[in-house]
């Protein structure tokens, strides 16, 4: 998953941009609601981490124009004012959530993975794919009931690729949830972190592998269909 992080604070971004990569989310980090602006006309977030004052003007004001313009892409806003005239005002603006600063970052990182159970209108999400298992949310992957652990940009992935399991995922739409703006990517990087992931899989025992369009992108399939169809991929509430 990717997220949006605008904040004036560095010390402050700097800790929560380490912290979500920890916990498997690829972020970008932009200081400015102008820059904010570019961001999300360049890529698909699935969570907007908005500080209330910024250099070049008012978060609040910038999220009541995002959702006059349609988008309802979750959103929480974080601030040191903290009476209750602006929480009210905060929420009615069309923030889905408000935490006061300082910010305890275990706090921001449940009250993220609320949200995101909110969104997706799903308690706890599991998605099976023959014998592994997925939590989107808390972004833990198993197999066959034994926990898989893999690095941030293997369970990314992973997560791109169930959501279109059995069909072809293009080079560039994995690069893009992959990948922060600030990263620094070799020319083969996915190509790496691929060969890492089906490493794990064929280690593990997964019942699943990934496959390769040469020339388009990669595919996940299970080892006993090479034609997976969509059937196969099932979401289920433990």
């Amino acid at each position: 998953m990717r997220i949006l992080l605008v904040d004036r604070d560095a010390a402050f971004v700097r800790a929560a941009k380490e912290t979500l990569l920890v916990r498997g989310f690829a972020v970008d980090v932009i200081h400015t609601l102008d820059e904010a602006e570019t961001a999300i006309g360049c890529a698909s977030y699935h969570i907007l981490l908005l500080e209330l004052v910024l250099p070049d003007g008012n978060g609040l004001d910038w999220l009541k124009q995002l959702r006059r313009e349609g988008c309802s892409m979750p959103a929480m806003m974080m601030s040191s004012l903290n009476d209750l005239g602006t929480r009210i005002a905060i929420f009615n603006g069309g923030a889905d959530d408000f935490l006061p600063k300082p910010v305890s970052l275990d706090e921001l990182v449940a009250r993220m993975r609320a949200i995101l159970r909110r969104s997706m209108q799903m308690t706890a999400p599991v998605v099976t794919f023959g014998n592994l298992n997925f939590d989107p949310i808390g972004r833990q992957v198993s197999v066959g009931g034994s926990p898989l652990r893999i690095a941030r940009r293997e369970v990314c992935i992973l997560e791109h690729l169930l959501s279109r399991a059995g069909r072809t995922v293009p080079r560039a739409s994995l690069e893009e949830g992959l990948y922060a703006f600030d990263d620094e990517v070799s020319t083969n990087a996915l190509e790496v972190a691929i060969y890492r992931l089906r490493t794990h899989l064929s280690k593990s025992g997964a019942t699943l592998r990934v496959k390769t369009a040469r020339g388009v992108g990669y595919a996940l399939e299970l080892k006993s269909d090479p034609l997976p169809s969509r059937s196969n991929l099932k979401t289920k509430l433990p």
